[in-house]
């Protein structure tokens, strides 16, 4: 699947969405959010896929929005930019299996917000990372005031938002905004190997405790060990389970198919 902005690319049970809007450092435009979009839904549709990266062409992961196009028609940027945003952003945290961003260069604005809603980050080390909204008088949006205070904390959070510094990969590996750094050389191939990893996982119990995790800041103790439990619970019929004890006392390596 190929649009302008947006290629997905399915490998075994690997999928890589790559904003390709090289020219404009992959600032995102109304077509790259809908294209962006049909490319979750597809992979939602798809239940061989394990694994998902998010990637960005050329010499940046994202630079934010497409200031030029906000610019001309403001009043559009709603329906046009937004709301298809938001609904892959929603829809990405409830697919079933881990997102990895795998970023470079300049992550700012909205790419800086999409980093966050992925499940785990690895970056290049010659990443630079700001929040850049109030910088065009703009809020933030993309789920970005959502993810960063839980992440970072609200007073980093505030003075990242307000002030619009920005981070170097170092800084962000500090803050756990990513989980890895390496030199950019190798980016590409410890992200594959990382996926990979991934896909090879218990992908069923991997999704509940994905789900878990970003349902655990809204309840309670009592209601999150109710949520534990019937996760449990519900994979205790699957094969992938099954596997992984029989794996464990025969001391050999499980070998997960994620069901």
């Amino acid at each position: 699947m190929s649009t302008s902005s947006i290629r997905l690319d399915i490998e075994e049970a690997c999928a890589f969405i790559t904003f390709d809007r090289p020219q404009a450092l992959n600032a995102i435009d109304s077509a790259g959010a809908h294209a962006f979009r049909d490319a979750i839904a597809r992979i939602a549709a798809t239940p061989q896929i394990r694994a998902v990266m998010l990637r960005g062409a050329g010499r940046a992961f994202m630079a934010g929005g497409d200031v030029g196009a906000i610019r001309a028609a403001p009043q559009a940027i709603g329906p046009a930019l937004i709301d298809p945003l938001h609904a892959t952003l929603s829809a990405l945290a409830r697919l079933p299996v881990p997102v990895l961003a795998c970023v470079h260069g300049a992550v700012a604005g909205a790419g800086l917000s999409i980093l966050l809603a992925a499940d785990l980050a690895i970056a290049a080390d010659d990443s630079r990372f700001t929040l850049a909204y109030a910088r065009i008088g703009a809020s933030p949006d993309a789920s970005a005031t959502w993810h960063l205070p839980r992440i970072v904390g609200l007073r980093k959070a505030m003075e990242l938002a307000l002030l619009c510094e920005s981070l170097d990969a170092r800084q962000a590996l500090q803050l756990s905004i990513v989980n890895r750094v390496v030199p950019a050389a190798e980016l590409q191939t410890q992200a594959v190997a990382l996926l990979r990893q991934l896909a090879q996982g218990p992908t069923d119990a991997l999704g509940r405790t994905k789900a878990l995790l970003r349902a655990s800041l809204s309840r309670s103790l009592e209601g999150q060990l109710d949520a534990e439990r019937a996760a449990f619970l519900a994979g205790v019929d699957t094969q992938d389970f099954r596997e992984g004890l029989d794996a464990f006392l025969e001391k050999r390596p499980p070998v997960f198919n994620g069901r």
